[in-house]
């Protein structure tokens, strides 16, 4: 039988209980999307729907093959297409041929970087505003710590590929 028992804030990992990491990175994480979102509403893309950050998110595609953006995102060909062709719809990217062969690249338009450069203006205002809550040397840790584990998640994602 499971024992569950909370102990969230304890220094002892291993004694650790729920809401785990996991849950503290998803709420976390629910909370920006939203906020990013408010955002792209609030500069007049109305039509911008949670969906897309799937396309949206670091790194974005530039150039890419809509199969790598798939990969990178972790979802299949097709659902990854059927969001590419309702961004190209909405005017936020593009398809163009690639210069050295006949395959068909995503590039973001001049509309799509202006969702970016909100995207990047609300995490950056973001930023500023949980350090100064926390303290700029424990959101300094904080962020590196994050790096830390992205680039060895990354780098066990390139070796599992």
């Amino acid at each position: 039988m499971c024992e569950f028992r909370n102990t969230a804030g304890s220094n002892g990992s291993e004694n650790a209980g729920p809401p785990f990491f996991g849950a503290l990175l998803r709420v976390t994480w629910q909370h920006v999307r939203g906020k990013m979102l408010e955002a792209i509403r609030e500069a007049g893309f109305t039509d911008f729907q949670d969906a897309h950050f799937a396309v949206f998110s670091y790194p974005l595609p530039d150039g890419v093959r809509p199969s790598e953006l798939a990969r990178q995102k972790r979802m299949s060909r097709q659902a990854m297409n059927y969001l590419i062709a309702q961004l190209e719809d909405l005017g936020y990217v593009e398809r163009r041929v690639a210069e050295t062969s006949d395959r068909r690249l995503v590039h973001l338009t001049e509309r799509g970087g202006a969702v970016a450069a909100t995207i990047f203006a609300c995490l950056r205002g973001l930023h500023r505003e949980w350090a100064q809550e926390v303290g700029h040397a424990r959101f300094d840790v904080f962020l590196s710590v994050l790096q830390e584990l992205s680039a060895k998640a990354q780098s066990e994602d390139f070796k599992a590929v």
